[in-house]
């Protein structure tokens, strides 16, 4: 039996599950509520009951005391309604919304998904979970002082691990998670960084264009968007200069056959060894010829700086694409 749980002051009404707390049901269906552990110790989703009763499960009394219980407080990452609900509780609106944070992490595994393109998986500590929009990045912090930005690949209902995509381009970091990283070595990093994700108050189509690992981003975003069940048309276009560097190649096509999600890959220097019978040539000049005009869309590119300056250039110019509906992440990495 669901309980319905009306969000003050938003007025938004969602539908939690038996079994489910007040934050699993609020992020199942899309209202971003804070959190931090998820699992009842940290504080950060804590908010007020107005009405209604819930179990408190799990909370920790150093986050939830006594006096608080009784004055109607509770942590919604634990809180299960026991009846229909009125909670007093912030939302996450943007980025500024949620707190930059430092954290040790763990590497769970490393997976070369292509000859030069690295997956890797972080490990959270127990107590902690990160909170991020889809689209956002983490800076590993270097024992040097240096700083290693990555996009999550992830999407944010899945923050069990974090997952990264690097591409070796022969830089410190690069060389050493290539030929000395190895699973459970000990990371830190700061994040969630960035105001490239998806903007959900549009309800235009949305082009995605990712160029080599700006595949990370883009695929967080359109994984947010099927378990939100977005029904915006999406758009991939995804450029590689040789097939081999289409690496996950099958998600895309999972993603175009179980979701309609169209995907258009476009390599840029195919050979005869590629067997390509696909398009060629600059991605966002395949874009073009598909769309000439962006007027009524939102477009989101990541990629290496030359593609997301030409993208921008000839999509505003060329496409009449407003220019603020043009979102970009440029890559720039630790070695030219």
């Amino acid at each position: 039996m669901s309980a319905q749980i009306t969000l003050q002051p938003s007025g938004h009404v969602f539908h939690a599950d038996d079994g489910e707390s007040v934050l699993e049901a609020a992020l199942r269906e899309g209202y971003r509520l804070p959190y931090g552990c998820r699992n009842g110790t940290c504080g950060s989703c804590k908010g007020r009951v107005a009405s209604g009763v819930v179990d408190h499960g799990k909370s920790q009394d150093t986050a939830l005391p006594a006096a608080e219980r009784a004055q109607g407080m509770a942590l919604f990452c634990q809180a299960q309604p026991r009846s229909d609900l009125v909670i007093e509780c912030r939302e996450i609106g943007t980025v500024k919304d949620i707190p930059v944070k430092t954290l040790p992490c763990r590497v769970q595994s490393l997976e070369l998904v292509a000859p030069d393109v690295m997956r890797i998986r972080l490990r959270l500590p127990a107590a902690e979970r990160l909170q991020f929009l889809a689209g956002q990045y983490i800076d590993i912090l270097l024992r040097d002082g240096t700083r290693r930005s990555l996009s999550l690949a992830n999407p944010p209902h899945d923050d069990g691990l974090l997952e990264l995509h690097l591409r070796n381009y022969g830089g410190p970091f690069s060389i050493h998670v290539f030929t000395q990283m190895k699973e459970k070595d000990i990371l830190r990093f700061e994040g969630p960084l960035g105001t490239f994700y998806l903007r959900e108050n549009s309800d235009k189509p949305v082009v995605l264009v990712a160029g080599g690992t700006g595949f990370a981003p883009i695929k967080a975003i359109i994984e947010h968007a099927i378990h939100h069940n977005i029904k915006r048309p999406l758009l991939l276009y995804r450029g590689a200069r040789r097939a081999a560097d289409l690496y996950l190649n099958e998600l895309p096509l999972t993603w175009q056959r179980e979701h309609g999600i169209t995907y258009i890959p476009v390599l840029s220097d195919v050979t005869t060894e590629d067997a390509w019978n696909g398009r060629s040539g600059l991605v966002h000049e395949a874009v073009i010829a598909d769309l000439p005009d962006l007027s009524g869309h939102d477009v989101y590119a990541c990629g290496a700086p030359a593609m997301i300056d030409a993208a921008r250039r000839d999509f505003l110019t060329r496409c009449g694409l407003p220019e603020t509906a043009f979102y970009a992440d440029a890559f720039t990495p630790a070695v030219p």
